[in-house]
């Protein structure tokens, strides 16, 4: 059992990681909201149908921890240690990405039912069928958010404001 596991932690920490570090904008939350989504998959005694199923199962619960946490009272009145919440937006970056990516700082100021599918389907890849079973919404809905979203980042860069 433990190697299954190892296994589902090798598979995926990767992509949830960089899932939850965009929503969450700080690596220690991102870590947490990993680890619980992990924690929450051990738990559930559900057969999980297949390995497509298992990886949309973990992106979505890693999503709604992350939101969970974002919304919670206790997030919400703290500020980063050493630094203001300008100064941590300013700074922020995925540990695989390049710092001066300006697109990417503009996916991250978005709000989260924009940032999450043109995340997954920018930088992760993902269609928009696989986007709309992962967040469980219509495929119009995604292409909606999909749209928007992609206008929000076009303001961000040219006008400097979301």
């Amino acid at each position: 059992m433990e190697q299954k596991w190892s296994y589902l932690v090798e598979e995926y920490r990767a992509m949830l990681y960089r899932i939850a570090f965009s929503n969450m904008k700080n690596r220690a939350d991102a870590e947490d909201a990993v680890q619980e989504a992990f924690l929450r998959y051990m738990k559930d005694e559900k057969p999980i149908q297949n390995k497509e199923h298992e990886k949309a199962w973990l992106i979505r619960t890693t999503i709604h921890i992350c939101l969970d946490i974002l919304k919670s009272g206790w997030y919400q009145r703290t500020v980063p240690w050493n630094e203001s919440s300008a100064i941590a937006e300013k700074n922020i970056y995925l540990p695989y990405q390049v710092r001066d990516d300006e697109t990417l700082e503009a996916v991250l100021q978005l709000p989260v039912h924009y940032r999450n599918p043109i995340y997954l389907f920018y930088y992760e890849d993902y269609s928009i069928h696989e986007i709309a079973v992962i967040l469980n919404e219509k495929e119009g809905t995604i292409k909606t958010r999909l749209r928007r979203g992609r206008e929000e980042v076009k303001k961000i860069l040219t006008e400097g404001r979301p």
